[in-house]
């Protein structure tokens, strides 16, 4: 079991432009999956791309169900490893959001995102697949791919005064008043907050 440092904001390697894979089914790229697969355990996490673990590659993982460090096998917690994508919009259609990123630790922010999209990536077989994506997991995509073109999300916010820390939810508190619905991480902040939207004098 491997688990790979996490590049923070700031680190020069998260504002550079991932280079392709030249061979997904080289034995490298196999293990830097499984590296990567390890510190998502390790972080709880869901998502990831290569160069938040300090490789300049177009590599983004995605494994779902992570509960804590335990290394769950494939057939209970599958993987899918994104190799070369590439998004095309199908809508320009967009919907704000909440993020949270590993590389901007204690912090998350109100990102605009665009609602539907196609994905083209190849898998670790060197197969190509073609998917549409919409609602969250379009989001999710383009967050990613965002890491492969050096791009984090405050670079995509509209209102910086919405980046706020995870400790003070404060606008974040406020959209799931009004009905907003949030990834589940995000509603624990929430839920844990010790002030109200009203009691912050923001509502």
């Amino acid at each position: 079991m491997t688990i790979r440092k996490v590049a923070l904001m700031g680190n020069p390697i998260l504002s550079s432009i991932a280079k392709p894979v030249k061979d997904p089914m080289d034995p490298e790229i196999a293990q830097l999956v499984e590296d990567m697969k390890d510190t998502l355990a390790d972080l709880g996490g869901s998502w990831i791309a290569a160069p938040q673990v300090f490789e300049s590659l177009r590599l983004v993982v995605y494994r779902k169900n992570l509960q804590g460090t335990r290394k769950l096998t494939d057939e209970a917690n599958p993987c899918v490893v994104f190799v070369n994508p590439i998004l095309t919009l199908t809508s320009k259609e967009m919907v704000s959001g909440w993020e949270r990123c590993h590389s901007i630790p204690g912090m998350h922010g109100k990102v605009p995102r665009y609602k539907s999209l196609q994905i083209t990536y190849q898998t670790l077989d060197g197969s190509e697949v073609t998917l549409d994506a919409q609602g969250e997991q379009a989001v999710l995509l383009q967050h990613e791919c965002d890491h492969l073109d050096g791009i984090l999300y405050p670079m995509r916010m509209e209102d910086l005064s919405k980046f706020e820390f995870n400790a003070e939810p404060g606008f974040l508190a406020q959209d799931v008043a009004e009905g907003m619905k949030v990834w589940p991480v995000l509603q624990d902040l929430v839920d844990a907050w010790p002030g109200s939207p009203i009691g912050r004098g923001i509502a």
